[in-house]
């Protein structure tokens, strides 16, 4: 034991000193068990304290990175995000223009593209479906559905017709259904009965036109001719 603790503590203290500019020897064949225990304990506080040293450094770095990118982060977004309230209401009134110079095909068109010299601006819109509160009425009546015919199937919760119309009824983080989801149970019509037609039908007739979104996208010429995306180009804030 005495051994071993002389054979570690002569190592500790050899990588100690390597790091240093001087190697400072020490004899340890003289010192006695509870010289080498404090040597050995030395040894370890020293190590913990490099180590404590280097992950403060570590975290302080850390800290001071996310804090500037925090901050030029949050600049960039209040710049883009005057930027976007500005040209939303520039662009809304140039519309108006268009619309009494007779440049629109009609009173409802909110696309179209804006071209000087090399820079070219693209305001497209769309309109963004959503289920009203009709879905809501048919996902009830369909889950009940889904029940009984559960209890007559054979195989019970285990059928795969019961499992994938409950899977494809499931809502999203925002608690709305999903336009894919509910498409593909309109495509299990023919496996079901006239009622189930029924609150598919009533499921399409819920599907309207919530908002309409408008996107913008700038593009620059090059040298080459051939337009360029400038960023930002968003969809939306």
């Amino acid at each position: 034991m005495e051994k071993e603790k002389k054979n570690a503590a002569a190592a500790a203290g050899s990588g100690s000193a390597e790091s240093g500019s001087a190697v400072k020897k020490i004899d340890l064949s003289g010192m006695s068990s509870e010289e080498l225990d404090a040597l050995m304990a030395e040894v370890s506080r020293q190590k913990n304290a490099q180590a404590e040293s280097r992950r403060a450094n570590y975290e302080s770095l850390r800290k001071d990175l996310m804090n500037d990118v925090s901050y030029r982060l949050m600049e960039v977004v209040d710049d883009v995000t005057d930027f976007h309230d500005w040209l939303e209401g520039e662009v809304k009134a140039f519309s108006g223009v268009m619309r009494e110079y007779g440049q629109t095909k009609n009173e409802d068109q909110i696309s179209f593209t804006l071209i000087e010299g090399d820079f070219k601006m693209e305001v497209k819109g769309n309109r963004v479906k959503g289920f009203d509160e009709r879905a809501d009425i048919a996902a009830e009546r369909l889950i009940e559905y889904l029940r009984r015919y559960m209890e007559k199937s054979s195989k019970g919760t285990e059928d795969p017709m019961y499992q994938l119309a409950m899977t494809l009824l499931e809502r999203n983080k925002q608690g709305a259904l999903d336009y894919k989801s509910i498409s593909k149970l309109y495509e299990l019509e023919p496996k079901f009965d006239a009622e189930y037609g029924e609150i598919m039908k009533l499921f399409r007739e819920s599907n309207v036109v919530m908002r309409n979104a408008v996107n913008y996208y700038f593009s620059k010429k090059g040298a080459d001719g051939v337009w360029h995306r400038i960023e930002p180009s968003f969809c939306r804030l």
